[in-house]
């Protein structure tokens, strides 16, 4: 399976290509400026490879949740990349995609607790379980108070991965969680390289037509806010 990914959920922009199980990536750090920088990676992603778009099976993009204009991006450009070469898209969580991240970090762990900054003082969140080689969410991501985070009672005593900006952010908030975490990786951001991974994984019976993807922003209120008068 041939599959391109990209994500710009967060101020990491990044590119990954995925040619039958070879990965190769681009990744930069920037505040702003992704609109700039994700075509130009995938393009060279593409020459080095020496691969043309139409020849890939999908592509796969991080759908979110994370910073509204990112998401909105990242689905964006999948959605023209996916009509122009009339290929399907594989949408995939950013926090699943940091929970990745975590456990192979972690070495060892089966729990991931991802907390992302989601600003006016709230956090992305969720719990997910390595299952084999596979990483699943155990409940619903959802946005909340620092202060609503909980780890599921059946993790007391297990060596649970942390990761994600909230932990930085919410310090104080989040200082009771932190303290039952194994492992802590406040500095992880999600990346194409672990979208990549996971798509691959999903395989193509979890691809949707390019017209159907939609970005995940878990707060109604800020992707749909109120008319004025």
């Amino acid at each position: 399976m041939n599959l391109l990914a990209l994500d710009t959920a967060t101020e990491l922009c990044s590119a990954a290509l995925w040619l039958d199980g070879a990965v190769r990536w681009r990744e930069s750090s920037r505040a702003h400026s992704h609109s700039e920088l994700i075509l130009p990676m995938i393009e060279e992603l593409l020459d080095e490879a020496g691969v043309e778009l139409a020849q890939l099976d999908a592509i796969a993009f991080g759908r979110g949740p994370g910073g509204f204009t990112g998401v909105r991006l990242a689905a964006g450009v999948a959605q023209g990349l996916a009509f122009a070469a009339q290929l399907p898209l594989l949408p995939i969580s950013d926090l699943r995609a940091l929970a990745a991240q975590a456990l192979l970090l972690a070495g060892g762990s089966q729990w991931a607790l991802i907390c992302q900054d989601a600003r006016m003082d709230e956090v992305y969140w969720g719990c997910f379980e390595l299952r084999g080689d596979q990483v699943h969410a155990l409940a619903a991501e959802a946005v909340a108070a620092p202060g609503a985070v909980r780890l599921p009672p059946a993790w007391n005593g297990a060596q649970v991965a942390g990761a994600g900006s909230g932990f930085a952010a919410y310090a104080a908030q989040l200082a009771d969680v932190a303290g039952q975490l194994g492992a802590l990786y406040p500095q992880l951001r999600p990346r194409a390289r672990e979208i990549v991974q996971l798509a691959a994984q999903d395989g193509l019976g979890c691809a949707i037509p390019a017209e159907q993807a939609l970005p995940v922003y878990l707060r109604d209120h800020v992707a749909n806010p109120p008319s004025r008068n």
